[in-house]
């Protein structure tokens, strides 16, 4: 069972007039716990209160907050923290409660594992058929409404198969229904503009940052699958896996490069990104 705080209450439990139950109303963060500490947390906040103020959400107290998430990493080696915070409970329809008092879930998980050929072979990607809607109010953010990913995530059940790749109502690709993703072209960086839809990955932004101090050129674009096939590398990146290298996308094959190689170097060195809470 994961240790779960609500409120700071050991329970897993909330009322059924919860809106984040009810309507999605609320947000998550999704965080790795490396050695007992939380890595990027000053991302993953920063994150979580841009979309409580995009939402219109109070924002929870930090303080309160970091003092949870560090209680459960408490005698905890490698894991997954996840934070939810919701509008908390209102009465039927949709119209925002005049008051707000939203719920706070802080929860520990085990770490998931991976097999280690994911991180030095690459792994196989598919494409999915189910397309993510174009909304730019929500986009960048990590709401609760993730039924695009559920269903994309059912389309397939091959083991072999790590992710799927989404593109939105255009064709354009965005992501991965876990993952943000990226190709090297000539030894630039392209990655999905992801301003009308898509998450912000904290990683993301990580590598946009180990790009500029590699001197990789890199841009944010709409672009195809053709512009995938006909890449020299692809990778996909999020908060747990950290750099996925992809060795094949549908029956298109792809050599792990040295650009994916550079960047997951970094990525994996813990002077990097690495931050302590206390």
């Amino acid at each position: 069972m994961p240790s779960i705080l609500i409120n700071g209450r050991e329970s897993d439990h909330i009322s059924v007039l919860d809106r984040g139950l009810q309507y999605g109303d609320g947000l998550f963060e999704t965080i790795r716990i490396t050695e007992g500490v939380p890595q990027y947390w000053q991302g993953h906040v920063d994150r979580l209160f841009a979309g409580c103020d995009r939402l219109h959400v109070p924002r929870p107290d930090l303080a309160v907050l970091q003092s949870e998430a560090m209680s459960l990493c408490e005698n905890i080696g490698d894991g997954v923290l996840k934070l939810i915070i919701t509008r908390g409970e209102g009465g039927r329809g949709y119209m925002v409660p005049d008051e707000i008092m939203t719920t706070r879930i802080v929860a520990m998980f085990p770490a998931p594992k991976y097999s280690e050929d994911c991180w030095s072979k690459g792994i196989v990607v598919r494409v999915c058929d189910t397309r993510l809607g174009l909304n730019p109010a929500l986009a960048g953010i990590k709401h609760l409404n993730r039924l695009e990913q559920v269903l994309a995530r059912a389309e397939w059940n091959d083991a072999e198969i790590h992710e799927g790749l989404m593109l939105d109502a255009e064709n354009y690709v965005i992501e991965g229904t876990m993952s943000n993703v990226y190709c090297v072209k000539n030894n630039e960086l392209i990655t999905p503009d992801i301003s009308r839809c898509g998450v912000k990955g904290i990683i993301r932004d990580q590598v946009i940052k180990i790009a500029q101090k590699l001197g990789i050129n890199m841009y944010e674009t709409n672009f195809t699958l053709d512009t995938l096939y006909d890449s020299d590398e692809i990778f996909v990146t999020n908060s747990v896996i950290g750099l996925w290298p992809v060795r094949q996308l549908e029956n298109h094959q792809f050599k792990v490069g040295t650009v994916s190689q550079q960047i997951s170097e970094i990525l994996n060195n813990k002077k990097h990104g690495i931050e302590n809470v206390a």
